[in-house]
């Protein structure tokens, strides 16, 4: 899974549009696949994406696409691209799919946001009992060997783990999930080694509860 390139996460079936499709046409497929954004392909050429705020641009959505004069932009990914690739692409763009292409540009299939968050989600959430730690600490001090070993020093081990520049800040925030819900030990050991306990979760309902924010914040921050 933390290998998962894009061709894994093509979805089966979804549709593109063609220069004969009207405007009215593509708002309807958007709305039948809850999605924004869908490419335009010419056989199998990736002409770019089209988005629902295009559609309402036309002066006549009852014309074919290909007669309006667009200004189609081409973010897109190939197959051999990372999910976090994928992730930074649409988050960039704005996107709710995101178009899968060769180099000759050849359309080889489209990613659905919310297939993609899906499986970030598996990639990040490891199910089964254990506790969720947040520490901070000067990012030139940062070391995940470090880390790793002051949790494996206390008879745990790293289930999940995340970490992230603080913006403004020479702090970098790391996030664990780890093997077991009593962190208290490990807790006053990353604080003799000064690192910032920020917060911490040890039971399972808390353990939901903070998965499910996090997922929220996630599905807000890609605007879906």
């Amino acid at each position: 899974m933390g290998n998962m390139q894009a061709a894994e996460l093509i979805s089966k079936n979804t549709p593109t549009l063609k220069t004969s499709d009207t405007g009215e046409d593509a708002l309807a497929i958007m709305e039948l696949y809850r999605v924004s954004h869908l490419p335009i392909v010419n056989n199998i050429l990736f002409l770019g994406l089209l988005s629902d705020t295009d559609i309402y641009e036309l002066k006549d959505p009852k014309q074919p696409i290909g007669n309006h004069t667009l200004k189609l932009y081409k973010p897109y990914v190939f197959p051999n691209q990372h999910i976090f690739e994928v992730v930074e692409h649409a988050a960039k763009y704005d996107l709710t799919t995101i178009p899968v292409v060769n180099e000759d540009l050849e359309y080889t299939g489209l990613i659905m946001l919310r297939i993609l968050v899906k499986k970030i989600a598996e990639l990040f959430i490891t199910n089964g009992p254990g506790g969720i730690m947040v520490l901070e600490c000067i990012e030139k001090n940062y070391s995940l060997v470090d880390v790793a070993r002051i949790i494996e020093e206390n008879g745990a081990r790293i289930l999940s783990f995340y970490v992230r520049r603080l913006p403004n800040s020479p702090f970098v925030q790391i996030t664990t999930k780890i093997n077991q819900e009593d962190l208290t030990s490990i807790i006053k050991s990353f604080e003799r080694y000064n690192y910032n306990v920020r917060v911490w979760y040890m039971n399972e309902s808390m353990l939901d509860q903070v998965i499910q924010e996090r997922m929220d914040s996630l599905l807000t921050f890609l605007n879906i």
